[in-house]
């Protein structure tokens, strides 16, 4: 999918507004007020927020011009419901809308085809999830969720399972300061034991070069097969610092290896 072009559906994405807070709020006045020209005018505003949404999806093969515009309606939605009363910026808001709008189309034109009860199953189960996380204020349990549409969470499982899009193990998912965390350092990896690595005795040495904590982290990670998150935890760091300790312990044992 190309987002580096300028152009997309007819906009010209290097012209696009830029609208500050004060003008949002009177335009969201006049909104209310039924004003379409605010609402068109907020709407341009807004398509930049759209832009930088998409760019999460880059890795998927749909056509920048079609998400674009899936993006735009996820965006109306969120001006046609935002409530200003909650105290919430608009883009803390819409930002959710206009992935979940996004994930929905790719949901439907995925190439693998869901059959149609599974993804009634888990349009009801993510209509039940939406439900209930505005009724407790938290994320719901599977449990919870298939109770509140009277199913097996087996079968909601397996629902929500067929209609996800799969991910690069390279995506990011968290990022502290300039440090992301990808997919892959979230997956544990059960098989990757320590009988699959002693054998080097290359490896081993190289090892023996790091200090205490880097040897730890490495045990832990590729001996053992935990998270960076469990590892973390284990050893009272922040996950940033453990991606760190470990990239630099690797680099070590590379530098050595060489």
């Amino acid at each position: 999918m190309a987002l580096n072009k300028v152009e997309i559906c007819g906009v010209n994405t290097s012209t696009l507004p830029l609208l500050s807070n004060e003008e949002k709020d009177l335009l969201f006045e006049r909104i209310e007020q039924g004003d379409q020209k605010a609402r068109e005018t907020y709407i341009k505003g807004n398509l930049r927020l759209v832009l930088s949404v998409i760019q999460r999806f880059s890795s998927s093969c749909e056509n920048a011009d079609d998400l674009f515009q899936v993006g735009c309606i996820g965006l109306i939605k969120a001006i046609d419901n935002f409530d200003r009363s909650l105290n919430v910026k608009f883009s803390t808001y819409a930002v959710p809308m206009i992935i979940g709008e996004v994930k929905r189309y790719l949901r439907d034109n995925n190439t693998m085809r869901v059959s149609r009860s599974l993804r009634d199953i888990a349009y009801k189960a993510i209509t039940a999830k939406e439900k209930l996380i505005r009724k407790l204020n938290k994320e719901p349990s599977l449990e919870a969720i298939a109770k509140e549409i009277d199913m097996k969470k087996e079968d909601v499982l397996f629902a929500l399972d067929a209609i996800a899009t799969p991910l690069s193990l390279y995506e990011p998912v968290y990022q502290d300061g300039g440090d992301p965390l990808y997919l892959m350092d979230q997956v544990k990896d059960k098989k990757n034991k320590e009988d699959l690595w002693v054998e080097s005795i290359s490896l081993k040495e190289a090892m023996e070069h790091l200090n205490d904590r880097e040897y730890h982290i490495i045990r832990l990670r590729f001996f053992e097969g935990k998270t960076q998150t469990e590892v973390a935890d284990e050893i009272s760091i922040s996950q940033a610092q453990v991606s760190r300790l470990e990239k630099s312990a690797l680099k070590h044992m590379r530098h050595y290896l060489d």
